[in-house]
């Protein structure tokens, strides 16, 4: 399974392109879709789906996994982030993905097994699930990184995911916050 995940935005699009075969997690290739602030919004949105278009063509992804637009005070970047939201998900449609949503919630939730996690205890996972020397840059391409992991997760493709026949560990929990060794030990039965 070839998943891309994205993290929507006007300015900065972050992708992260993830294989998963036989209980082991490849990263195919990451990085970001910048667009100049200076011109207009509509020859931004159409730079973002043709740099999207020609990444999909190139890696050919059978599943996208997009961050859902969640709560921004100011309602100008909403309009912005949902336009360019919209111009990704017209991309994937178009090459025939199957497409998934992820709130921030569901996202730390599936990579770190802890919904209130910061943004450095989901990037480590990402570095942990990858087996990489050091954690993803830019954080928008680690954030798409993350989203694309999770979306495996969901699929209940992993080895202690929701099709394993190796059952969770029954470790109790005793505090609200753990490390990421603690949770992958905790997963992993170690």
């Amino acid at each position: 399974m070839r998943v891309i995940g994205i993290d929507p935005g006007t300015a900065i699009v972050g992708y992260g392109i993830v294989d998963y075969e036989k209980t082991k997690f490849n990263l195919v290739e990451y990085g970001c879709i910048y667009t100049d602030k200076n011109i207009p919004m509509d020859e931004r949105l159409c730079e973002i789906y043709a740099q999207l278009s020609t990444l999909l063509d190139k890696h050919m992804p059978t599943h996208m996994a997009i961050e859902e637009l969640f709560y921004f005070r100011n309602s100008t970047t909403v309009i912005s982030v949902g336009q360019a939201r919209g111009v990704l998900l017209l991309a994937a449609k178009q090459k025939g993905l199957e497409i998934k949503g992820y709130t921030p919630l569901q996202v730390k939730m599936g990579i770190t097994g802890y919904g209130k996690a910061d943004k450095l205890q989901v990037q480590q996972m990402v570095q942990r699930f990858l087996n990489l020397k050091e954690i993803p840059k830019p954080d928008d391409a680690a954030d798409a990184i993350a989203i694309a992991i999770t979306h495996i997760n969901a699929m209940g493709s992993l080895t202690y995911g929701l099709n394993s026949k190796k059952p969770l560990s029954g470790k109790a929990i005793k505090k609200d916050k753990m490390t990421a060794k603690e949770f992958r030990e905790l997963m992993l039965q170690k």
